[in-house]
């Protein structure tokens, strides 16, 4: 799988509303200065998650973005939904919309699964859970086996 720099960096800017209260507002200037992300770039990224309801911006003088809900609300796959769109795709067709002939067919099977995979990491880990820097026990495991950080 490949994480896009667009998933990348609308995650570290929610970690950064996240763990500054979560109900102040952070400009995006300095999201994008705590985070290294491009301020355009930015720009884009929190408009895709103000469109998701991920995100609310607050004019005026004190105004930024912050989160639109509790980060324990938000899941890695719904911010990844939210400037990706699904978490698998096959030629830009969701896994279960292609088709193909009898002798490949298994591989639709394939993409089901990687996909169903990717939902066990993406859909239990929060906001909430970056910006504590804990993730859940189930996902934490997954890391304990040496094997999982080998780039095979």
């Amino acid at each position: 799988m490949r994480v896009s720099a667009k998933a990348d960096y609308a995650l570290r800017a929610l970690i950064e509303m996240a763990g500054s209260d979560g109900s102040a507002p952070v400009s995006a200037e300095e999201l994008g200065r705590r985070q290294d992300i491009p301020h355009g770039f930015l720009q884009a990224i929190l408009a895709d998650l103000r469109k998701s309801g991920i995100v609310v911006s607050q004019r005026g003088q004190s105004g930024g973005w912050r989160l639109a809900r509790d980060g324990g609300e938000v899941s890695v796959a719904d911010v990844i939904r939210a400037v990706d769109g699904p978490l698998v795709s096959v030629y830009g067709l969701r896994p279960e919309a292609v088709e193909y002939n009898p002798s490949a067919e298994v591989l639709q099977h394939v993409w089901i699964a990687a996909r169903h995979s990717l939902r066990d990491v993406f859909e239990v880990v929060t906001i909430a859970d970056l910006a504590a820097g804990v993730l859940p026990d189930a996902v934490a495991a997954r890391t304990a086996d040496d094997d999982a950080w080998q780039p095979h």
